[in-house]
């Protein structure tokens, strides 16, 4: 499975509005600074993040973004439904009719294991999860130096 560079993203600026949940809106720029997101496909992400309701956006000097709903509630499937749209890495496993094999084909069925365990992680996942462990991370990179 590859992932697409606009949940790559999303993911990451939600993973920076984390921290801030309830307290202050973060600029797009700073979002874009500490991710190394274009700013400009940053807008269109947080644009669309705004419309589904992950996210609140305020217009003006004390603006800027911040979570509508607590991180912990934001699963990775979420994001991904919202950002790229429902997806099997078969078109049969949408739409089994489509292939007139569909019915005997072990492929499928290996391929609909997969796709169902994939979900299953980006289901239990949360943008709090990724937060948390993003801590972790610097914390631990900042003892070594």
């Amino acid at each position: 499975m590859r992932v697409p560079i606009r949940v790559d993203y999303g993911v990451r600026a939600l993973v920076e509005l984390a921290p801030h949940y309830e307290e202050r809106p973060v600029q797009t720029s700073e979002i874009a600074a500490n991710q190394n997101i274009p700013g400009p496909y940053l807008d269109q992400l947080l644009s669309l993040m705004n419309k589904f309701g992950l996210i609140k956006s305020r217009r003006g000097p004390l603006g800027g973004h911040s979570l509508a709903i607590p991180p912990q509630e934001i699963t990775l499937e979420t994001v991904m439904n919202i950002l790229e749209g429902v997806s099997a890495p078969l078109d049969c496993l949408e739409v089994p009719s489509d292939c007139t094999l569909s019915i005997v084909c072990a492929q499928r069925e290996m391929w609909s294991s997969v796709e169902e365990a994939i979900r299953g992680v980006l289901r239990s996942t949360t943008i709090s999860d990724l937060s948390d462990r993003q801590k972790i991370l610097i914390q631990n990179k900042l003892a070594v130096v």
